[in-house]
């Protein structure tokens, strides 16, 4: 698996990526082609008594949902037990088998026939989703995940926008409309089933497993398995929450356009355009601001302007002035208050693509691989089970006499108390969203090397300590949790001191003041590094006072003891003495806010790992000496 350095646009050049991208872009427009011209010809074409227009939409929606309930666990246990690829090229065989079926259920408008074909394209689906997910983590690595999730995401959501726009338009073609459906799902199905050949091997994770065919037992025991690791199961809750949220706008985007912004067909298509742009533009974001890591401090940032935006909405949409009929596409357009609606949609949409895409990320990093796939599927059926809950409760509320835009009010309100809940549960989430303020609005953060700082397995991370904050930056330098041993004191200080605690950071303190305490870090320490984790410690004992680097003193060589095979990293952090955070000014720190003003450049620069018979403290003090000493971001 080699990593590519174009960015995550370059990963379409590439035969890892872009014929597996291309099936999945076709099979989600496919399903949404088809859906939607299917209730567009029995809602306004077919005269049906035992399914009437009103139901139309509910009917379909709930059919190709029920499988992700029935048949997630099984396909999760399928993607971890064979061949990703194999199966990925089964489904697509699969989908020109359902399309043949459709093409006939519309050549000839037999609707039990296309209800069957629905619920078929669910399945399809169904066994298509873990499989993808757990295919990009076996092709791309770490730098690049963000970046292909993202591309995947957006090209979801621009898929199911063209898919809907073609089934309206197709369908809609007078005498010859469903043909013309038939003809291109079926076309669309062989296309995908073309692009699915390209797609190179991705071996199996767990080739020894026996299926459980129990869908209610199996999806128990990965969510058992998924709570092992508190990050990725509230991640599952999170995205599964994130569903819950869109649920509530899509359904209504039609009731909305017409009864609040009192426009037609075009305007609703239009908010659904505006939508998909928004998550598509978001989703994108997230590689450029992540500085293509897996960056979870997205997440808080997400779910904050989802809940300033939907609160907006509502402001923005009560009161509308009516209209004397249904206002065209022009029409809408020249009343200035409903630029404002179309406006928090789009940022809405953006911040949830910000939101979603890092979890997704997280949870195809941390999961164990051979059992990425079912946690996956047990999160699709999370979300499926979220999404009913979503039309249900929504559905009950409206009938209660909230009106559309309450109900966007109440949602946006509902959101900061998930969200909120969800972060204080897993810190690492608020942790990550500080460190990554921090290194982009008070500090323009450059990060070099941080290809040493290993993204798997246990390493000792040896940095200069130069202001209170140190730790900080650091946690944005890496994409995985650091536990930091550092001096006692530190804790008392205010919101620094929460903040270290919540990071889990272990305190030490000098052997002849507090022998226990001293003794107790380190046992914790080497505690850390067996786990496997991330472990730093700035050896100088305390924050510089000149800017100088201090003496190097001998804890490292402590931790170390019994830890031969655990890599050290140098760390130095550059051109932070003389801010904000840092000793200047008769020996105090923070005493005079902006003092080099906002956005002032400092950096990490982190050397290549020394091997435990290469380490002394004093050999540590000279490498980071040497690495103070190359040029600095400035």
């Amino acid at each position: 698996m080699s990593e590519s350095h174009g960015g995550q646009f370059a990963l379409l050049t590439q035969r890892r990526f872009a014929p597996f991208f291309w099936t999945q872009f076709l099979g989600a427009a496919n399903d949404n082609l088809f859906k939607f011209a299917f209730t567009v010809l029995v809602t306004y074409q077919l005269q049906l008594a035992w399914l009437p227009p009103a139901q139309a939409g509910l009917a379909i929606g709930a059919l190709f949902i029920l499988p992700f309930v029935l048949f997630s666990a099984t396909s999760g246990q399928l993607a971890d037990k064979h061949d990703k690829t194999q199966l990925i090229r089964f489904i697509k065989s699969l989908e020109i088998a359902i399309m043949a079926l459709a093409a006939w259920g519309f050549y000839t408008t037999h609707v039990p026939t296309l209800l069957g074909c629905v619920f078929l394209l669910g399945l399809h689906s169904t066994l298509f989703g873990p499989v993808k997910y757990a295919y990009l983590p076996q092709q791309l690595g770490e730098r690049e995940l963000t970046g292909g999730n993202g591309m995947v995401e957006m090209g979801t959501f621009v898929a199911i926008l063209l898919g809907n726009v073609a089934g309206g338009l197709l369908i809609a073609t007078p005498l010859v409309g469903a043909q013309h459906v038939a003809m291109v799902c079926f076309a669309l199905a062989l296309l995908g089933r073309l692009t699915a050949q390209a797609i190179p091997p991705c071996p199996a994770t767990d080739p020894q497993l026996r299926i459980n065919w129990n869908p209610f037992t199996e999806t128990w025991r990965n969510l058992k398995l998924a709570h092992e690791q508190l990050a990725v199961f509230r991640s599952l809750l999170g995205i599964s929450w994130m569903w819950f949220f869109g649920a509530v706008f899509l359904a209504n985007f039609p009731a909305f356009a017409k009864e609040v912004l009192h426009g037609n067909e075009q305007v609703a298509s239009l908010l659904l355009v505006v939508f998909s742009v928004g998550i598509g533009t978001g989703s994108l974001l997230c590689e450029v601001l992540s500085r293509r890591h897996v960056e979870i401090g997205l997440v808080p940032l997400g779910a904050i302007g989802m809940s300033v935006f939907a609160i907006d909405l509502y402001f923005a949409s009560r009161g509308l002035p009516p209209t004397a009929g249904a206002l065209g596409l022009s029409d809408f357009f020249a009343q200035a208050a409903h630029w404002r609606v179309l406006v928090d949609l789009c940022l809405l949409a953006l911040f949830a693509g910000l939101y979603s895409v890092p979890m997704y990320a997280l949870i195809q990093l941390r999961a164990q691989p051979t059992h990425r796939a079912r946690i996956i599927a047990a999160n699709n059926i999370l979300n499926a089970l979220f999404m009913i809950a979503s039309s249900l409760l929504a559905g009950a509320l409206l009938g209660r006499g909230l009106s559309i835009p309450e109900l966007f009010l109440a949602v946006g309100l509902a959101n900061a108390v998930v969200a909120a809940y969800i972060f204080l549960l897993v810190p690492e989430y608020l942790l990550r969203f500080v460190a990554f303020v921090v290194s982009r609005l008070i500090y323009r953060f450059k990060i070099r090397g941080d290809e040493h700082i290993p993204t798997q397995g246990a390493a000792l991370l040896v940095c200069n300590h130069v202001s209170f904050i140190d730790a900080v930056l650091l946690m944005a330098a890496s994409p995985r949790p650091i536990r930091f041993l550092m001096d006692h004191r530190i804790f008392r200080i205010p919101v620094l001191g929460w903040l270290f605690k919540l990071a889990k950071a272990i305190p030490i303190a000098p052997q002849k003041d507090d022998p226990a305490t001293y003794e107790a870090a380190f046992v914790q320490a080497r505690a850390v590094l067996a786990d496997g984790e991330l472990l730093c410690i700035f050896p100088e004992g305390g924050i510089t006072r000149d800017g100088q680097l201090q003496p190097f003193k001998g804890g490292v060589m402590k931790i170390l003891e019994g830890q031969d095979s655990v890599p050290v990293v140098p760390l130095a952090l550059q051109n932070l003495w003389g801010s904000f955070f840092s000793r200047v000014e008769r020996g105090e720190a923070m005493v005079k806010p902006f003092r080099r003003g906002l956005f002032s450049r400092v950096g990490l620069l982190a050397g290549a790992p020394l091997v435990r018979t290469e380490v002394s403290p004093e050999r540590l003090q000279q490498r980071i000496g040497e690495l103070l000493a190359l040029r600095s971001p400035n």
